[in-house]
């Protein structure tokens, strides 16, 4: 089956748009996310629920698709939307920071490190799950995928504890 012809393709990439355009409302004030709600605003509450899903989902779903090997297709498809989900989670909570006005810009540092690394992450699991490189390897995407991964729980750990104040 061509995976262009999908409906779980369409599906995906309907989300990657979608992420773009709301960013681009975000970015452009169009959409505010700054009220709180409860202790913290709701950007970032966003932000640490797509961060939370990631960190804890991925490593979850790859032992479960080893354990349960009948199960590989459904595990892939939650892994796919769900990481998506949480990317444009992520998404919003970026373009609402450097949309903020110079008086109070964020220090980009971390946070941008990890928005490319996300960013990369999402582009590399799309390419590989729809096979939309095949002239590139599987073993060499699925190489960078998870060495991005990596890298995701090593700078969002940074990022965090600078957040609190310990870096």
């Amino acid at each position: 089956m061509n995976n262009l012809k999908s409906i779980e393709f369409w599906a995906a990439l309907s989300i990657i748009i979608a992420t773009v355009l709301l960013m681009a409302a975000v970015f452009l004030h169009w959409i505010r996310l700054s009220s709180s709600l409860g202790p913290f605003r709701l950007n970032h509450w966003m932000v640490w629920i797509g961060t939370l899903y990631v960190a804890f989902a991925v490593p979850i779903i790859a032992i479960s698709k080893r354990r349960y090997p009948r199960k590989f297709l459904s595990l892939v498809r939650i892994h796919v939307f769900g990481n998506l989900a949480a990317f444009l989670l992520i998404s919003l909570h970026f373009a609402n920071q450097i949309s903020r006005p110079p008086g109070s810009y964020p220090d980009l540092g971390t946070g941008l490190a990890l928005y490319v690394v996300m960013t990369l992450l999402t582009a590399t699991g799309f390419v590989q799950r729809f096979n939309l490189a095949p002239k590139i390897k599987p073993q060499t995407n699925r190489f960078v995928h998870i060495s991005l991964a990596v890298s995701f729980y090593l700078i969002i750990v940074v990022h965090i504890m600078q957040g609190i104040g310990i870096l």
